[in-house]
């Protein structure tokens, strides 16, 4: 495992959620994170609980600027790049006979386009010490979910794409990985309108317990876990890890 004192990572999508959990748990281990997303306030929020080892970027992923600045600010506030994770991005779900082109299609640029063009500028400065990407897929690319046609054929993008950048990247020593969360409490579904509120969604997901052979719903910890995991892990790449309380497996306790 690479160290992770002084470890620079670039978390995207970080002002909330899944990311905003990865940015404590690893700042808290050492590292120097920096988080960025749309929501100022909401990466300051987060800044402001790590303290000192956490820098911020407000910006679009979508935005090739804004990406820019993303990869210089990390690379500034770290001392260079170790770990990029790509996980912002949005959700978008309905009857396939419903689904508009120009909706599709903005959600593939948010969820796999950005994350291309964003991991492009990184690999420069990825390769100088030896570094890890990954990309945060989904159980959706296991287990079907009717209506969820267009955000799952992003994460199952997203998956070949990390897949494919493990074998064009490893001969500049750089690991690319994909990790696959379950049901796990995040804004996602509330700005996507599937909940009302975080508590309404938690409640949502709750429904779904039976539906884990381990009896419950997933915490925010254990994906930071498992991230932490892969972008540091020597000699994992081209991988995708379940990490899903058994979700995916199809099995139902009720």
């Amino acid at each position: 495992m690479q160290e992770i004192k002084g470890y620079s990572v670039l978390i995207t999508g970080g002002g909330s959620g899944l990311c905003a959990e990865i940015a404590r748990y690893m700042a808290a281990r050492g590292a120097r994170v920096t988080i960025a997303g749309r929501r100022k306030d909401k990466l300051e929020t987060v800044a402001a609980g790590i303290g000192p080892a956490c820098a911020t970027v407000s910006g679009d992923v979508c935005n090739d600027a804004d990406r820019r600045r993303m990869v210089e600010t990390a690379v500034e506030h770290g001392n260079g790049l170790q770990g990029l994770v790509n996980n912002a991005g949005n959700m978008l779900r309905g009857p396939i006979t419903e689904l508009k082109a120009e909706e599709v299609l903005d959600i593939m640029n948010s969820n796999v386009v950005a994350c291309m063009m964003l991991t492009g500028l990184a690999v420069p400065h990825l390769e100088v010490h030896g570094g890890g990407i990954v990309f945060i897929g989904s159980v959706h690319t296991r287990r079907a979910f009717p209506g969820a046609s267009p955000y799952a054929a992003t994460k199952g993008a997203v998956e070949a794409l990390s897949q494919v950048l493990a074998a064009e990247l490893g001969v500049k020593n750089i690991r690319s990985n994909c990790l696959l969360p379950g049901a796990v409490p995040t804004e996602l579904n509330v700005r996507a309108g599937i909940a009302a509120t975080v508590d309404d969604n938690r409640t949502r997901l709750k429904t779904m317990e039976s539906d884990h052979p381990l009896g419950r719903i997933g915490t925010p910890t254990e994906i930071a876990e498992a991230v932490d995991y892969l972008l540091r892990a020597e000699w994992t790449t081209g991988t995708s890890m379940v990490v899903d309380g058994g979700l995916a497996l199809g099995v139902s306790y009720k």
